[in-house]
């Protein structure tokens, strides 16, 4: 590897004093302000706020709905990858399940809650299907269909992901040796499995503990701790001190999380080689996982059905009469189309500069001789940024930047965007760069080419499938994002996300709807885009060949 170049450093302090002002010092200014009293420094707002019932049962509430769909969830996403990864299915409908089942995550959560509301409410779709109301969609039980609609996506990839990792070989070893099928099954899939299987777990729970979108449309009075957030810091008369004690507390799930990965660590299997082989053949195995898994993405999907339905009709579900009105209403509401240009605006901005921002990131951990202590700071933020909530960002940014000329700026939003969505981009591209040829830099060197250049004609063309991924990821999280903005939109920098829960106290369920479908085939058609980007054949090492030929 090449000795540490200026341009290192330099990249290397811009990206530090970036994480230094907007990650790291927001934090301690929101962890300071938690204690912030009339009397100095001091646990009084906490003693206050913990002494109210209000804030207590709102936790326990948020822990409960946390820990049920965490479960519910995790066996669901496993099912899934079991389905695609261990079973003879033919490969379309394996393609169709595992489409089917990231579809939602090109929405934003808030909508989660007002297409449960128009499938299982009184008038519901669903509910006119089976002739009754199967049970009360505000509170737990709608909670539950929310979350583990919002957080199965993540949670199957993660799992997904894991067994790619595994060799299925064993299975086979497993039954020449005489194990059962429940014995077979734990040791060669559940066990090897368990650290992903925790992984997803902590993901879930953490998720829709921080989430704020789907409590906002269906919480009704079953209070949890984001909606005690925003009532707190959006109320009447906006309670600073408390919002950060609110915000700390929202942290310690994060805290119990890197806690219990760590410990799962050890359960993760390390494989020398793996071996593609066809699984054993068994039609019920197949059937069965085959029928289980298409129920649960289509019962899944059915939610949304009605949204495709709703913006298209003169008034759901009283006057059923084809009409294109309501998409005419909000193209024509200088309002509502300014609101999703913004969101174009900083959802394009976000993925510009998060993905060099990301990239510049992992490129100094995997391709520099940087001091490990350095590489070891990248590492660290990226740990915090998975872990902190986006609530908690966005308070934090609102209490740091308050007195700034960045407040009310599209600048501030777009910087919270790449900080909060930064850990999944970076660890992208760290896993892209740290499989490539580490010789590749010195190669350059030696025929006369700087680092940059280096960079430039070799890294990056190896790279760019990677690079499209990570524009992909930062593009469509930042049109589907509520949490970490709530608290940082004006009304000139008003984004569709946090317009829909403007449009929610009006009633305005059909410009929401119509709003929604935008944001989801605009985040369609950039996936599709980008898919189509990864899939064409790169130029390979194209720099250096030139160079040599």
């Amino acid at each position: 590897m090449p000795n540490v170049k200026p341009e290192m450093r330099i990249i290397y302090t811009v990206i530090f004093l970036l994480f230094a002002v907007f990650l790291l010092l927001p934090l301690l200014a929101l962890f300071f302000r938690s204690f912030e009293t009339s009397d100095g420094l001091g646990l009084s707002n906490y003693i206050s706020l913990l002494s109210k019932n209000d804030l207590m049962d709102a936790m326990i509430n948020s822990f409960r709905v946390s820990a049920i769909n965490a479960v519910i969830t995790t066996v669901l996403a496993f099912a899934l990858a079991y389905t695609i990864n261990s079973t003879n299915i033919v490969r379309p409908i394996k393609m169709v399940i595992k489409t089917g089942i990231l579809l939602p995550m090109l929405l934003p959560t808030i909508t989660y809650g007002f297409a449960i509301i128009y499938s299982f409410g009184q008038q519901g779709l669903i509910t006119k299907v089976f002739g009754r109301k199967l049970f009360e969609i505000y509170g737990l039980k709608g909670l539950l269909i929310g979350y583990v609609i919002y957080t199965l996506p993540a949670s199957f990839l993660l799992i997904h992901n894991s067994f790619q990792y595994m060799d299925k070989k064993y299975t086979i070893v497993s039954k020449l040796m005489g194990d059962g099928k429940v014995r077979g099954f734990i040791n060669t899939t559940v066990r090897p499995l368990l650290g992903a299987l925790g992984g997803a777990f902590v993901l879930s729970f953490i998720l829709s503990f921080t989430d704020f979108g789907i409590p906002a449309s269906l919480g009704g009075t079953y209070n949890v701790v984001a909606t005690q957030l925003y009532q707190v810091m959006l109320g009447a008369i906006p309670n600073f001190n408390h919002g950060a004690v609110i915000a700390v507390l929202m942290l310690l799930p994060a805290v119990f999380g890197v806690v219990l990965l760590n410990y799962l660590e050890k359960f993760n299997f390390q494989y020398d080689k793996f071996s593609h082989i066809e699984m054993i053949p068994n039609k019920l195995r197949d059937m069965g996982m085959g029928i289980l898994s298409s129920v649960i993405v289509a019962g899944m999907l059915s939610v949304f059905i009605v949204m495709f339905i709703a913006p298209f009709v003169t008034s759901y579900p009283y006057r059923l009469t084809f009409t294109l009105q309501h998409f005419t209403d909000v193209f024509q509401s200088n309002d509502l189309s300014s609101v999703y240009m913004n969101s174009l605006l900083v959802a394009a901005l976000t993925a510009v500069f998060g993905t060099v921002i990301a990239y510049a990131s992992a490129l100094l951990n995997t391709r520099t001789s940087l001091k490990r202590t350095s590489k070891l700071a990248i590492d660290l933020v990226s740990m915090i940024t998975n872990t902190v909530p986006g609530m908690v960002l966005g308070l934090s940014y609102l209490l740091f930047f308050n007195e700034s000329s960045l407040k009310g700026t599209f600048t501030i939003i777009v910087l919270c965007n790449i900080i909060h969505l930064f850990t999944t981009p970076y660890l992208m591209a760290k896993n892209s760069l740290s499989k490539m040829n580490l010789a590749w830099e010195t190669t350059g060197e030696l025929m006369g080419d700087s680092w940059i250049k280096t960079v430039y004609r070799v890294i990056l063309p190896n790279s760019a499938s990677t690079v499209v991924e990570m524009i992909s990821y930062y593009f469509i999280n930042s049109m589907v994002t509520i949490s970490g903005i709530i608290f940082l939109v004006t009304a000139e920098t008003s984004l569709v996300s946090s317009k829909i829960k403007d449009l929610q106290h009006f009633q305005k369920y059909d410009e929401i709807f119509v709003l929604s479908l935008l944001i989801f085939f605009t985040n369609l058609l950039i996936k599709f885009v980008c898919d189509s980007f990864q899939k064409k054949p790169s130029i390979k090492r194209s720099g250096l060949k030139k160079k040599i030929s």
